[in-house]
């Protein structure tokens, strides 16, 4: 069955691996076809303390795999009696989009965080797709995005050196992408936690 990728991807969420964490970024806008159904779509969220993901897709899809992937970190935590690390929250976002290939969840994902083996992104595709990355895009916006991130990022390079380059990153594909646009939202993910930014310490990376 073919699908049409783009109308269920429209936004654009950008992942990035630092030295000292993980960031995380997206536009706000939801699309219904032609319509701006909601300026403040919240598209970022945290799963653990130290564990987050972008989605692009479907908003009850994205809601119903974001409360999943909670009960199931917690699960874990209480029978393992540690934390769950970045990649286990990957492969179960990954198998719950894998087992429903008939009926398919609309939605990617990007999973990042800070574990023992320190800091993580995964990207996890519609149909199952896994893989780790440093550095990564998703949604209708990605490749203008991309243009920014491959001309911005380097290898070691630290959360206050990315910060700026993912949000401009974000705000480029706005300019470009009719269904990418109105604020950005940021999660920076450190050992110590997850701090999403405000509007106005995103304003200052501008």
């Amino acid at each position: 069955m073919e699908r049409d990728q783009k109308k269920f991807t429209g936004t654009t969420t950008v992942g990035v691996v630092c030295k000292d964490g993980v960031v995380l970024a997206a536009d706000t806008r939801a699309t219904a076809g032609y319509l701006i159904a909601s300026k403040r779509a919240r598209k970022l969220y945290e799963i653990t303390d130290r564990v987050a993901v972008t989605m692009a897709g479907g908003v009850g899809d994205v809601q119903a795999l974001v409360r999943m992937l909670r009960a199931e970190a917690q699960l874990y935590t209480v029978q393992e009696g540690r934390p769950i690390p970045v990649s286990a929250v990957a492969k179960m976002a990954s198998n719950l989009l894998h087992s429903q290939l008939l009926l398919p969840y609309l939605a990617h994902l990007l999973v990042g965080g800070v574990d023992e083996l320190g800091p993580r992104l995964y990207f996890a595709g519609m149909e199952g797709t896994l893989t780790e990355e440093r550095m990564v895009a998703t949604g209708s916006g990605s490749p203008v995005a991309y243009g920014v991130l491959e001309n911005g990022y380097r290898e070691g390079m630290k959360v206050k050196e990315i910060l700026p380059v993912a949000v401009r990153a974000v705000r480029t594909a706005m300019k470009r992408d009719v269904a990418t646009g109105n604020e950005v939202e940021v999660l920076v993910i450190r050992e110590e936690g997850i701090q999403r930014l405000t509007p106005e310490e995103i304003l200052k990376l501008s």
